[in-house]
């Protein structure tokens, strides 16, 4: 939805009561005005869009491993917390940001660590530019001249969400293809540092199982 701005004339007694309700669910008082006005007109807002999303990468990951998910209600960004299989077991943090309305991405993944351990950030260096290199094989020609885009510096790694085809993805599809994506991304990264993947190509293999998978892509 395109947002203009407008004056209203609003009682001072329903100001007061819009702006708690703001504050309860951590946004503003012109964007709580907003989606109160849409869900009276029935109409849905991405905020909407972005809360159905997150409720599906939920369900998804709840059911497929150890994870610590939070997302405030209106808000475009889902925290998923995993313990990585390493030494003294610490905690990688993934970002889900969504965008409110999608052109050339739907939003992006970014994925976020502190460490002091130098060996640890040089593995996870060494795995992400193993991860970029796999995408560039098998997803290259899939997204025309809108291919995911990277980046990568110390303690944190990002992905950005690209839209496959006519990018007419339900609300569904696109939590279903986010949330197997990073877990499938979460899995992987588990098995390079435990070494249970000891070769690049059981990553290769277990990439294309989830490629072949029937997952849609983003």
């Amino acid at each position: 939805m395109k947002k203009s701005m407008y004056s209203l004339m609003l009682a001072d007694e329903v100001v007061k009561a819009v702006d708690a309700m703001a504050a309860e669910q951590g946004t503003n008082r012109s964007n709580m005005v907003n989606q109160i006005l849409a869900e009276h007109l029935s109409l849905t807002t991405p905020e909407k869009h972005v809360g159905q999303i997150f409720d599906v990468i939920g369900n998804l990951m709840g059911g497929r491993g150890d994870y610590r998910m939070y997302s405030e209600p209106n808000n475009l960004t889902m925290s998923i917390k995993s313990v990585l299989r390493y030494h003294y077991r610490p905690t990688i943090r993934y970002e889900v940001e969504m965008q409110r309305s999608f052109t050339t991405t739907m939003g992006q993944l970014k994925i976020l660590f502190r460490t002091t351990s130098s060996e640890l950030l040089l593995e996870l260096t060494r795995f992400y530019k193993l991860w970029i290199q796999l995408e560039g094989i098998y997803l290259h020609g899939y997204f025309g001249d809108n291919p995911p885009r990277y980046g990568m510096e110390p303690g944190r790694f990002t992905r950005t969400f690209a839209i496959y085809g006519e990018g007419a993805y339900s609300d569904d599809e696109i939590g279903d293809a986010i949330g197997n994506y990073v877990a499938t991304f979460d899995e992987i990264l588990k098995g390079y540092l435990s070494g249970e993947y000891k070769t690049t190509s059981d990553m290769e293999s277990r990439y294309l199982s989830y490629l072949n998978s029937g997952v849609r892509l983003i």
